[in-house]
Parts: C-alpha cells; structure tokens; sequence
C-alpha cells in the first residue's frame, strides 16, 4: 500500500514537472514571437522603455517553481485561497527576478490556474481541463476581487471592461472558444507554429477587452488596436502574401501611440500552453 502511494505521488511529481515546463515554454514561444505590436520580442522592446527580452526570461524563469507548485496543488484539489497564496509568492518573486518590474502579472494568475487545472483533470485534452477549471474554482473565481488599486481594476471601473478575473471564472472562452481553434485552423492550412500564433495574436487584440490597451491608451488605443487588427485579418491573416510587412507596420503603430495589447499576449501563451498540454502523451 505504501509503495503503491509512493509509486501514485511520483507519478503526480512527474505530471506537474511535465505541467511547469509547458507553462515556462509558452512564455518563451509568446517572447520569441516576432512581429507582435507594441509588445517586447527578442528584436525590439516595443513600446516599453523600463524592459527587454533579458527582463522576461529572468521573469519567466523565477516562475518555473510557481507553476510546478500550482500543479501539484491543483492535484491535491486544493482551494482558491492555498492557489491565490501562491500566485502571490510568485509575484513577489517576480518583481525580485526583475528589479519590480510587472512582466509576468497576468500570466501569473491564468497560467497559475490552468496549471492548478492540469494538475486536478484527468485529462489533459482542452474541454475536460477547462471544465476541471470551472468546476473546481470557478465559483471562487467569480466572487474574488482582488486588489481595488491595479491597473485592471481601476480599467474595468472606468471602462466597465472585464479582464482576466471574469475570463477565468467563465473557463477562459477567450482561449477555449476564440485562440485555440484559430491557432489550430492556421495549424490545419499548413502555415506553421509561427504563423498560427500570429493569427491567434491578431484575433484576441481584434475581439478581446484588453486592460493593458484601456490603461495605456483609452478608449482612442482600444480603437486603434481593434480596427488594426480587424483589417489585419480581413485581409487574410497569415494566409496574405504580405502579412508579414502588415503586421510589422501594426507594431509601430502602436508603438508610436505606446499600446501594448499584455492581455492579449498573456492568453496567446495561454492557449499555447493548452494546445501543447493536449498533444502530450503523458496523460489521456
């Protein structure tokens, strides 16, 4: 019986190693994607004048415990209270591994619970981890508020625009219903990961309510974000000969005007993460 329970604790360890890894990966395929507007790639800082891409991989590195940890928590079907003490520690970690800059907040907290989410389902494939989510800390989710002082909160008084806290408690429809079946259908037509993540870019800056863009630039940013992205994509996407000058000439648009769609990027990861987490064969 006991070495029966030590065999059932190693495998859980080996999942929520295999969990953080997919999470730290994500981060870095989001970092090294190139051209992405406004936002810091291994070829510019965007329109960021306090970080570089040195910034975010310390960043994301001081995190690889924290998903770890997340994983292993979500295994052990522990509560939003245990899950949000840990996302905290994170942070300050974080702010540590960059000298207090916030690179990592947003993908702190929806990376933290789809990990937590990885490591409670029995299944891995999206629609059971993101019914696992919902079933699991939905309820909580939906409740919690969370600092009344952060850049979202003050958004979302001001502009009444949801942000990542009601994207979670609903089981991320941005990621399960809107990124992953573009990422997919790029994936399908033959395009490549490259591709397929910068239709998926395009479409959440095109449809989402991005905190970061009301914070950084209004109602006039959160115009121009939208209706560069809508033309984006209505001129194809990626599937356009010139999608590449295209999206180019979007990244310094928007650094000109100093937007810098993070919400976007955050679920861009986010739904990377997902993708790659269901082609594992670690788990069924």
């Amino acid at each position: 019986m006991a070495e029966a329970c030590l065999l059932d604790r190693r495998s859980i360890a080996v999942d929520a190693a295999a969990i953080a890894r997919h999470a730290v990966r994500s981060l870095y395929q989001e970092l090294a994607l190139y051209p992405k507007p406004g936002l810091v790639s291994l070829v510019d800082t965007g329109s960021h004048a306090d970080m570089d891409a040195s910034t975010f991989v310390r960043s994301l590195f001081s995190l690889r415990r924290y998903f770890f940890e997340m994983a292993l928590a979500g295994s052990d079907h522990a509560g939003f209270s245990v899950l949000r003490g840990l996302g905290i520690e994170a942070e300050r970690r974080m702010l540590l591994a960059t000298g207090g800059i916030n690179t990592h907040r947003g993908a702190i907290f929806s990376l933290g619970m789809l990990c937590a989410a990885a490591g409670r389902a029995a299944s891995w494939q999206p629609a059971p981890l993101r019914a696992t989510l919902v079933e699991g800390w939905g309820e909580a989710l939906a409740s919690h508020r969370g600092s009344s002082s952060s850049n979202g909160a003050v958004v979302r008084t001001r502009h009444a625009a949801p942000g990542a806290r009601e994207q979670a408690a609903a089981g991320f429809p941005a990621i399960f219903e809107l990124a992953l079946p573009v990422l997919r259908r790029t994936l399908a037509a033959g395009r490549g990961l490259r591709c397929a993540r910068i239709d998926t870019l395009f479409t959440l800056m095109a449809e989402l309510s991005d905190t970061n863009v009301y914070h950084r630039g209004g109602l006039d940013g959160v115009r121009i974000v939208r209706e560069t992205s809508l033309a984006f994509l209505a001129r194809g996407g990626t599937a356009s000969p010139d999608w590449e000058n295209a999206a180019v000439a979007a990244h310094r648009l928007f650094v000109a005007h100093r937007l810098s769609p993070g919400g976007a990027a955050d679920l861009l990861a986010a739904a990377c993460f997902v993708h790659a987490l269901g082609s594992e064969r670690g788990r069924s």
